[in-house]
């Protein structure tokens, strides 16, 4: 049992590091939080501070969420100390605990009185070490809804849903196997759920057209004359 909450508490902590409140104080002293969105996340960052920080930050947040799957997961030793009345492994299953702590240290940071990010990019690099083909695809449905729109959050939400669905299609459609596909769909889901809900103020934001576009992708569009 000690080696699980080590596990857990660990992976906690490394979600909550507030990547994008470091950088963003760090190159201009200021609070990511208080300009742009609001939202202390890499898209944010972009938005303020321009590409190059907010690539960095969205590669260390997504980081986050892998190393707490697939490398603090390891720290777990002993035999499992919880009844485990899934079909996983009992280290799929500490897997699963790491990645989700590291997900709702990322929202919920304890270095930042818990207000962060979405949880997006932490979400993809825990998943990219179970499904890294299922998050290749949400990722390209992202990118595309991302250009076309200029909406991040537009294409995060369709990447969130892209996900489930993307597993679904390829072990029912094109009878790809996937390990432990029945119980793994649902927890899919469940994550992409609770992605989903972190951005209900976009939602709501851009159901009534007053959602932040990111303007450094205008290039893509053609000026007026």
């Amino acid at each position: 049992m000690v080696s699980l909450i080590l596990v857990v508490l660990i992976s906690y902590l490394l979600g909550s590091i507030p990547t994008s409140i470091i950088v963003t104080k760090i190159l201009k002293g200021i609070d990511i939080r208080n300009y742009g969105s609001g939202n202390a996340g890499g898209t944010n960052v972009i938005r303020v501070l321009g590409w190059g920080p907010g690539v960095f930050v969205i590669i260390i947040d997504a980081t986050k969420g892998f190393l707490a799957a697939v490398v603090l997961s390891r720290l777990f030793y002993g035999n499992f100390p919880l009844a485990n009345a899934t079909p996983f492994s009992d280290f799929t299953v500490v897997q699963i605990m790491a990645g989700i702590s590291a997900i709702l240290g990322h929202t919920w940071t304890v270095f930042a009185g818990f207000k962060g990010g979405k949880g997006i990019a932490t979400a993809g690099g825990m998943l990219l070490g179970i499904a890294p083909v299922e998050v290749a695809i949400a990722a390209g449905v992202f990118a595309i809804v991302v250009v076309s729109s200029r909406y991040v959050s537009l294409g995060s939400v369709s990447a969130a849903v892209a996900f489930p669905v993307a597993m679904f299609v390829r072990a029912n459609v094109f009878d790809v196997t996937t390990r432990y596909y029945h119980s793994m769909i649902f927890f899919s889901i469940f994550i992409s759920t609770f992605l989903i809900y972190n951005h209900r103020a976009n939602i709501s934001r851009l159901l009534r057209g007053q959602e932040h576009r990111l303007e450094q992708l205008r290039f893509f569009h053609r000026s007026k004359t």
